[in-house]
């Protein structure tokens, strides 16, 4: 895979408007910033709705069945190009990203820089409410895309292996997995605390930041919920790293499970500041 594989620039997607078979998906976490101005005919992607709400952890993945049948619902076919940004903070994107790719879509970019890139570019502002007319999804899963807390378990001692927490290192410092070492998904975009982090940084950026964990034959990233560790298994992907997954229960799973973990303190208090 590539950046243009995974990516797609506000310049391009201008002129992809109006195309018959574009699906446009705006998926910041709630939805009150999709009311207040999104792309001209973008639907807002309610992650709750991919989902599984039986889980006692958040935005843990539906089960199959059930995913293949709400990709559908959303409007989406196995024909369809679909698109999907956010407003100040590009991992809610790349999560709606790997949800998709996961079920075996092919067609599924990213836009970078999100919605401040579409303006940047002259991208026009809508505010009405869309959605798309429910279509047929056929999936072919990639069951290697997520790891299961069994696989984190079992190869927490294995040398082959990275495990990556991707928040910040305070966070890290409060409380990880057990022999799992960190790089902040931040690191390898550009943004900040205020303005949003909206960007992937370039590729020879990326690689220079993910060089030491790359040379582990399998990568499994993880973050408080699933959301930010999809950041460092795309650029993993795109810098040529194939054998990568999210840990999709992360740290709510396995603090909540009271599963080995390192640390000074709660990480839970430090995530409420």
């Amino acid at each position: 895979m590539n950046r243009d594989s995974l990516l797609i620039e506000a310049d391009e997607l201008i002129k992809k408007l109006g195309n018959e078979n574009i699906r446009i998906y705006d998926a910041t976490i709630t939805d009150d910033m999709y009311q207040q101005g999104h792309i001209p005919g973008a639907v807002y992607f309610d992650h709750e709705r991919f989902s599984d709400l039986n889980s006692p952890y958040s935005i843990t993945i539906l089960p199959d069945e059930a995913l293949a049948e709400q990709i559908g619902k959303a409007g989406i076919s196995n024909d369809s190009e679909v698109i999907v940004y956010a407003c100040g903070m590009l991992p809610y994107a790349i999560r709606a990203w790997w949800v998709l790719r996961y079920a075996g879509h092919n067609n599924v970019r990213v836009l970078n820089g999100g919605l401040s890139a579409w303006k940047n570019a002259g991208g026009q502002i809508e505010n009405e409410t869309r959605h798309y007319e429910p279509s047929s999804f056929s999936a072919s899963f990639r069951p290697s895309m997520f790891a299961s807390k069994e696989e984190v378990l079992a190869t927490m001692n294995d040398s082959d292996v990275a495990i990556v927490n991707v928040l910040p290192p305070v966070s890290y410092e409060a409380s990880h997995i057990t022999g799992s070492v960190c790089l902040s998904c931040m690191s390898l975009m550009q943004g900040d605390m205020k303005q949003g982090f909206d960007y992937l940084l370039p590729d020879d950026a990326l690689a220079q930041q993910l060089k030491n964990i790359a040379q582990r034959k399998r990568i499994i990233t993880y973050c408080g919920g699933g959301i930010a560790a999809t950041v460092n298994a795309a650029a993993h992907l795109i810098t040529g790293h194939e054998n990568v997954a999210v840990y999709d229960g992360s740290l709510y799973e396995w603090l909540g499970e009271k599963l080995p973990t390192t640390g000074t303190g709660k990480w839970e208090v430090w995530m409420q500041k």
